[in-house]
């Protein structure tokens, strides 16, 4: 009976194809985990409750959405949809192209993905601590307070509430920002530097 062989190099791609899948498996995983954390409400309170979701922008180096701000734009809709008293709030400024990433972001949630209630910009933060300094007037009068941006981010986000305005931190709520296998090919790269600035920002407390 003649033995089968199998092809060269296959044993070595399943090895690869495993390690890659576990590594995509994990960085979900402590996506999951990060959105769980931090939060001073564990729900939004009413439906009717008005409340504020801050999306977070993200380097964008052209006059075109890219797709990293595209996600953070769709957790902002999916945060929003339902509760007619919110604000989303977009913040960022040209960090590295010429036009506002808060800018791109209310194009995209307004001529892309539909959102007709109401929309603040803040064009001027060019890091998540300016981000969360500069909304943070307009947080006032919300009842629950939500961060859009990748789960590991947004928990950073959230520390620098509580460090900077502890009153707001009380209102923060959990958002829709991880859904399993959304984004997973990025979300290793994301995970790796949101594990490693918050490693940094908990050593610096």
């Amino acid at each position: 009976m003649q033995q089968r062989r199998v092809p060269r190099g296959t044993s070595l791609l399943t090895v690869g194809t495993g390690v890659a899948l576990a590594v995509v498996i994990a960085a979900d995983g402590l996506h999951a985990c990060a959105s769980r954390r931090g939060h001073g409400l564990a729900a939004i309170p009413d439906a009717m409750a008005a409340g504020c979701v801050v999306v977070l922008g993200f380097a964008n180096g052209h006059s075109r959405i890219n797709m990293i701000n595209r996600w953070r734009a769709r957790i902002a809709l999916r945060s929003a949809r339902g509760r007619p008293g919110t604000t989303i709030i977009c913040s960022g400024g040209a960090v590295r192209g010429s036009m506002a990433e808060a800018e791109l972001l209310r194009r995209h949630l307004r001529d892309d993905l539909g959102w007709s209630g109401r929309l603040v910009v803040e064009t001027e933060s060019r890091s998540t601590w300016e981000n969360v300094r500069n909304v943070a007037p307009l947080l006032a009068d919300a009842q629950w307070i939500v961060f859009a941006s990748n789960s590991l981010h947004a928990e950073k986000a959230r520390r620098y509430l509580r460090r900077q305005r502890p009153d707001l931190a009380r209102r923060l709520v959990p958002g829709p920002d991880h859904r399993w296998g959304e984004m997973a090919a990025v979300k290793p790269v994301f995970a790796a530097v949101g594990v490693w600035k918050l490693a940094r920002l908990r050593r610096s407390t």
